[in-house]
Parts: structure tokens; sequence; C-alpha cells
């Protein structure tokens, strides 16, 4: 017979966030989950008061209590655990005295925040291949039709008055800035995409000095890299162009005075999803965040953030995060946005390379 297994370490294996708070509170026990849970390891969070990580008007402390006042189970759901310390939305949590412990707590949490990720993730591909869509029918129905009043308006203005030729001038242009829409659109279309490994930090040195030379140039960036962070599998161009672009919104977003932007990695375990229509789950541990200090998304825009045509500029087309949204999805990731007053941020999950795939090009 085997012999009974260490329940220390099935509580460190356990996959969802596991504390155990004594009777006033403090971390007493965190399991594995807990610490990418809480963003902290286990050294700082032990003996650390739970008050410390969120206000005392937060639901957890009712549920706390009620746990202590009952001497029984009680879960909640759809909580925020919300701070300027972390910031998670739809938990679920299940808590239970522990009778070993008087007054000690034991409870789970459970970060619903991912799977409403993982919604709108879907959601968004689902607009990228609209706007795909409606890119092949641009292309097809008006390119050419504006390729012939193009050249019938080149022959008329050889032979027109010179009063004329001003308007002949004027159909070219504008046929011009209607053929440069289109294409545009023509981003969205579907393209085989070649995918390598690629170091994700000389693509975004790359990105950092391009903008630091130009439209971030009086910003002040800061880098919080993981430097034993593992190649990404992606196309580098494409990862550029996905940074470049949202490294330009936070710069545009934020007070040029006391302006920051972050741009940080990290590996987070555990986070895989499910392909439709297949069996199959593809890990995305990778984490790659744009992080500004701006005042923030307006709350109303934020669930259809990455949808074309939406937009907070003045003179946007609203089509740069619908493109960035495509692009993410052609590399097999996610994209996420997290925006309160004073902090906006972008994450992107990415996959690590399939055994014996080729480096890409470096930055």
């Amino acid at each position: 017979m085997a012999p009974a297994p260490d329940p220390s370490l099935v509580f460190a294996a356990l996959p969802v966030a596991t504390i155990v708070l004594d009777a006033e509170n403090r971390f007493r026990s965190v399991n594995n989950a807990a610490e990418q849970f809480f963003g902290a390891s286990a050294t700082g969070l032990l003996d650390m008061p739970l008050a410390e990580l969120l206000p005392p008007d937060n639901r957890f402390f009712a549920l706390l209590e009620q746990v202590r006042r009952f001497e029984a189970r009680v879960s909640d759901h759809d909580l925020t655990l919300e701070s300027p310390r972390m910031h998670r939305r739809g938990v679920t949590v299940h808590a239970a005295p522990l009778p070993e412990m008087p007054g000690s707590v034991i409870a789970m949490l459970e970060d619903g925040s991912t799977a409403q990720m993982l919604d709108r993730q879907l959601n968004f591909r689902g607009a990228a291949r609209g706007a795909s869509a409606m890119a092949a029918m641009l292309a097809h129905e008006v390119k050419n039709p504006l390729s012939g009043i193009r050249g019938a308006a080149q022959l008329l203005e050889q032979a027109a008055l010179e009063a004329d030729r001003e308007l002949c001038q004027l159909i070219l242009d504008e046929v011009d800035r209607i053929t440069g829409l289109v294409d545009r659109f023509d981003m969205f279309s579907e393209h085989p995409v070649e995918r390598s490994a690629v170091n994700i930090h000389q693509v975004l040195d790359h990105v950092r000095r391009i903008a630091a030379s130009g439209f971030a140039a009086h910003l002040r960036i800061i880098e919080e890299y993981d430097p034993s962070l593992p190649l990404v599998w992606g196309n580098r161009d494409q990862l550029v162009q996905i940074l470049l672009n949202l490294v330009k919104n936070a710069a545009e977003a934020v007070d040029p005075v006391g302006g920051e932007l972050v741009l940080a990695t990290s590996y987070r375990h555990g986070v895989r999803i499910a392909v439709p229509g297949s069996s199959q789950r593809v890990h995305l541990p990778l984490e790659v965040s744009v992080r500004d200090n701006g005042p923030g998304i307006d709350e109303g825009l934020r669930a259809t953030l990455f949808e074309p045509f939406v937009t907070t500029k003045r003179g946007g087309q609203g089509l740069g995060l619908a493109l960035v949204a495509k692009l993410v999805a052609d590399q097999g990731g996610l994209i996420e946005c997290d925006s309160r007053p004073g902090r906006t941020i972008f994450r992107l999950s990415l996959a690590v390379p399939p055994p014996g795939a080729e480096t890409g090009a470096a930055a």
C-alpha cells in the first residue's frame, strides 16, 4: 500500500489559489497558485495582513467574518479584489473554518477574469473575421471601379480647360484617398503567417528605440523584463507592428509632463486555452505588457475596444486596435486590456516555440 501523500505537498500542488488566514487576517499559508494570483512570493505574503492588499470595506472581509461567526463554509461569486497593488474581477471564493487553528480560515480563489478574457478574445477574433470579409468585398467591389474613374479623370484632364483641370485633379485626389482607405482594410485580409522562435526582448528593444527617437521622445520608458523568459513563437514583423501600435497609443494617451510607459515581460504558469472545434489545448505562458499612467479608457468602450471603428481619438478611424487583435490572433495568442484612471495595461499572452522550431531573425 502506497504511503499517504504529505498534506503540505498536496496543498502546494493545488491548481487553484489557496490561502490560510489567521484570526487577524494575516497570511499563514499560500500555495504556488496563490503566489501567481496575488503577484507576490510566499516569502512576501506570509505574515502580511490582508488589509495591506485590499481595502477594509471589500466583500472578502465580510465573507471571512461569516465563516468565523457561523463556523461554516461560505462561498461568494463575482467579487472584485481591487487596490493599488492588485486588480481582479469576477473572482469566486470558497472559504471554510480550520478547527485545528481557531479563528483561521482556508480560502480558495478562482479568477473568473481569465474565462471572461477568453470570451472577449473569441469576440475579437469574430470582429477580425468580419473585417476581413469586409476588406475582401471592398477590394473587389470598390477598387476596380476606382481604377476606371481615375483613368477617365486623367484623360479628361488632358483635354480640359485650365479652369476644369482643378476639378479633374480633385477627382484624382479623392480617388486616391478612397483607395488608401480600402488598402488599410486590406490589412485585415487573411494571409498565411510564418512563425518562428523570436526573442521578444529584442523586439521590445527595437520598438523602444523607435518610440524614444520619435513619438515618445518626451516620455519616460521603463523596462521590466524577466531575463529568463524563453523565446516566443510568432512572426517578428507582426510582433513589432503589434507592440509599436500599443506603445504609440499609450504615448498619445499620457500627459506629456510626467508621462510614463512601462514595457514588461513575465512567465505565467497554467495559462492554457481550448482551441474551438478541437480537443487541443494551447499553452500561452509568455506575457508581454504595455502599461501607461494616462487617464484610462472609458468603461463604456472597453467591451468593444478591439472592434473596428471604435476610437477615442478625434479624427481616428478606429482600425488600429482592431488590427492589433487580428495580428495577435494570427500569432495564436490572446490580448486583454485592464484600465482605470492613472493605469492602463495591455497584456499579450503568447506561446513558446514547439520542439525543434527555428529561431527568427534578430531585431
